[in-house]
């Protein structure tokens, strides 16, 4: 039934083809609805207890993204005014902006008599901001832009940032800093790469080909399959109401990779069937005969292995798990649908050539069976150093918390980012939420005051540490720790949120405000500071004492009326921010990649038992594929180099695509037994055609992987070069150790008894 489904494919390949150029403007056009999820909580798993302190403070303060604007003034508190000036018409075109909720500046809220040397008011708001309006030095301007929620703006967050932006580059040395920023340039490299690095590996790929074989039918067979499979995917994802996420511009170069190796396998079966004397219709024929059960095993293992990061809760890598399966399968339809168009229509140029230095790999590859017959016990050892030295090396990996690292170092946000922890103090913004009750008064206020100073001094780390609190302090006439009655402490403090009110709302509602969800409950917010560019080890134990000292604050037990109402339960302090969210991010990454990855192994193993219908060569296929991830990933942490988005997938994802190497290897070697052949003659034939195309089809795609090497975004990078790293191995794993494994485990049939003289009669 196979084989005739082939002969019509061939047949009918005319009417395949317009069906595929079809298919491609449908879904060229469904998939442009595909949207980008930019949110960073969906990086986490819904029930991790790291999201609940975050989604609450969005709800309480109306969303809690912060973005610094700065730019170096020398005049910015002349007696003058002229850098004060400067400052407030900044701020008045910042807070003009659609999106944003509102400025905090040290103009505010004493306007220009902020510049006065002889206001201790003035002086005392400029010491107290110091390190977040201002640098110390007061050369150097910020504004702390706050932006409303994402759903209650007409502007996206990308347009937003983008207007911030221009608006300070447009003072010498202006720049912007803030986890929204970062995140907005992420997903902006990320979306450029999916657009860019699709196409740049495929004419690559495609460049390889030519120069290779020496085909220009075979360069435009490669790039529409992948396309097309692209654009399919794409489709499919629209209509399904997924999103792409961090993470999805891989999504381009694993669909490539799965394309150009399987276009590489029909285009060396296909040559060798030609140099046998078959026309070329015929020997398509054949080779999809030959290669139709290798190549739809080989995308399903791929399809199990990446729907095995389907069990992890983080969003995107769920997502990406789903969008890498159906892509793999779309491989096939897109092979069916225009490879044999596209070669067979017309009856020149369809015919490869051989690669310069071939005869010298067909020797290459001769050697190698014999070398592997001649040295077992070597490569045996050898495997066994190198699975020792990976789980030394897994037991040292470490994270990357500092987000900024996933840029290049000349990249805007980073430099903005080194510009402000250098001159400012930390550029990283987190949280403590407090329980605070509805009215603010001097016990409260006094109270809070107390935690600030236990937080600067047992939490140095901390650069500064901010509140409405001390908004009230430094701003008000008179020195309220001075005052001996608190009726007259709260009438200055009253006095003073009235000022809030009525001239920064936007400001106050940030800072102390009703929980929605529980009304009669209020929250009172601390605004942190650190550095951001530090270790992970660092940050998280800053968190921790940050997060035992503010367990201890308590402003007083609740009334028995509050109690009755229930406005208190389950109100104590909390910890969270960006910083904090970052910090953990990779940890939530990875948490369930190890058990993914052994789901992988378990998905591909009843894979290849169904395609290759023999328990043993099920579980020798795995050994050259997992090896080679374990070893990668050991090495990851014996050189220190420190896990990202990108290294945090290439388990399954590089076990997926690699074994499809052992399937296609271990098919040839059943075949050439079923023909005769002995074990050894067996593997020597398997290593000369199956082993040439894996050569050909792995170098060809790390050299499209290095297409990734050019991203801005260094995870992309990461997963390139770390990829590649893994199907070279998976290659020597597939060319040497299997070929051993088979040896071991396969005995020749014995040879048929000779009849005797008397039978003969």
């Amino acid at each position: 039934m196979l084989a005739r489904l082939i002969e019509l494919l061939v047949r009918f390949r005319v009417i395949a083809l317009i069906l595929g150029v079809c298919l491609f403007g449908v879904s060229l056009v469904i998939g442009q609805s595909l949207n980008f999820d930019r949110s960073i909580d969906n990086m986490f798993a819904p029930g991790d207890p790291l999201l609940a302190p975050y989604l609450r403070l969005k709800e309480v303060f109306g969303g809690n993204e912060v973005v610094l604007a700065v730019y170096p003034d020398p005049d910015l508190f002349a007696e003058s005014g002229e850098g004060m000036d400067r400052l407030i018409a900044i701020r008045e075109q910042i807070t003009a902006l659609d999106g944003i909720r509102d400025v905090l500046s040290i103009d505010r809220p004493i306007g220009r008599e902020i510049v006065n040397p002889d206001n201790n008011r003035a002086l005392k708001l400029r010491d107290t901001f110091a390190g977040l309006t201002h640098n110390e030095a007061g050369t150097i301007a910020a504004l702390v832009c706050i932006l409303v929620p994402d759903n209650e703006s007409k502007e996206t967050r990308t347009e937003i940032i983008d207007q911030i932006r221009s608006i300070v580059s447009e003072q010498p040395g202006g720049m912007i800093t803030g986890e929204p920023v970062m995140v907005v340039d992420g997903f902006r490299y990320v979306e450029e790469d999916g657009a860019r690095l699709g196409w740049a590996t495929s004419l690559l790929l495609g460049l390889v080909i030519l120069i290779a074989f020496r085909s220009v039918r075979w360069v435009i067979a490669a790039i529409a399959v992948v396309q097309l499979t692209l654009w399919l995917t794409q489709a499919g994802l629209a209509v399904a109401g997924f999103q792409l996420s961090m993470v999805s511009s891989m999504l381009t170069a694993i669909v490539t990779v799965i394309g150009v190796a399987t276009v590489t396998h029909i285009l060396i079966r296909f040559r060798e069937f030609r140099a046998a004397g078959l026309d070329a219709e015929p020997a398509l024929i054949e080779t999809g005969k030959l290669l139709a059960a290798p190549i739809f095993w080989a995308c399903a293992t791929d399809a199990v292995g990446f729907s095995a990061l389907m069990i992890t809760k983080v969003g995107p890598v769920h997502d990406f798990g789903v969008m890498m399966a159906v892509g793999a399968m779309m491989v096939i339809i897109s092979v069916c649908l225009l490879v044999p168009g596209i070669i067979l229509i017309g009856n020149f140029g369809g015919d490869a050539g051989r690669i310069w230095g071939e005869g010298r790999l067909d020797g290459g590859l001769d050697l190698t069976v014999k070398w592997v017959e001649r040295h077992p016990v070597f490569i045996v050892v050898f495997s066994i150093i190198m699975l020792t030295a990976a789980i030394v090396g897994s037991t040292r990996l470490e994270v990357e918390s500092d987000f900024t690292k996933n840029f290049r170092e000349g990249a805007p946000i980073v430099v903005a980012y080194d510009y402000v922890e250098e001159n400012l103090g930390g550029a990283g913004v987190w949280d403590i939420m407090l329980p605070a009750p509805e009215n603010l008064d001097w016990p409260y206020i006094s109270k809070v005051h107390q935690l600030e100073l236990k937080l600067r001094e047992e939490a140095p780390e901390l650069t500064q540490t901010l509140s409405l609190a001390d908004a009230i302090m430094a701003g008000s006439p008179l020195d309220l720790e001075a005052i001996r009655f608190n009726v007259l402490r709260n009438r200055a403090i009253s006095m003073g949120m009235s000022t809030f009110q009525s001239e920064m709302p936007g400001i106050l509602a940030a800072l102390h405000a009703e929980d929605p969800e529980h009304p009669g409950q209020y929250w009172f917010r601390i605004m942190l500071l650190s550095h951001e560019r530090r270790d992970a080890k660092e940050k998280k134990a800053l968190i921790e004492k940050v997060q035992a000292i503010a367990a201890d604050f308590d402003y007083g037990e609740p009334t028995a009326e509050e109690k009755a109402e229930g406005a208190v339960a389950e109100q104590t302090p909390q910890v969270t921010g960006f910083f904090v969210l970052l910090t953990y991010l990779i940890d939530s990454l990875i948490a369930d990649q190890w058990r993914a990855f052994l789901i992988a192994i378990g998905g591909i193993s009843l894979m290849m038992l169904l395609a290759v219908r023999d328990l043993r060569y099920a579980l020798l296929a795995l050994v050259p594929n997992v090896l080679p991830v374990l070893v990668v990933t050991g090495c990851i942490g014996l050189f220190g180099v420190k896990i990202n988005m990108g290294a945090a997938m290439i388990a399954a994802v590089s076990l997926g695509l690699s074994v499809d190497s052992s399937l296609h290897y271990i098919i040839g070697f059943q075949r050439a037994l079923a023909k005769g052949l002995t074990v050894t003659g067996a593997i020597a034939e398997v290593q000369q055609s199956v082993g040439r195309a894996l050569v050909f089809a792995t170098i060809a795609l790390i050299l499209g992987f290095s297409v990734l090497c050019f991203s801005n975004f260094i995870p992309t990078v990461y997963f390139g070069v770390l990829v590649s790293l893994t199907m070279l191995g998976g290659l020597f794993g597939n060319l040497i150790l299997l070929p051993l494994l088979l040896r071991w485990t396969t005995w020749d049939k014995p040879a048929p008894p000779e009849p005797s003289v008397a039978a003969e009669g």
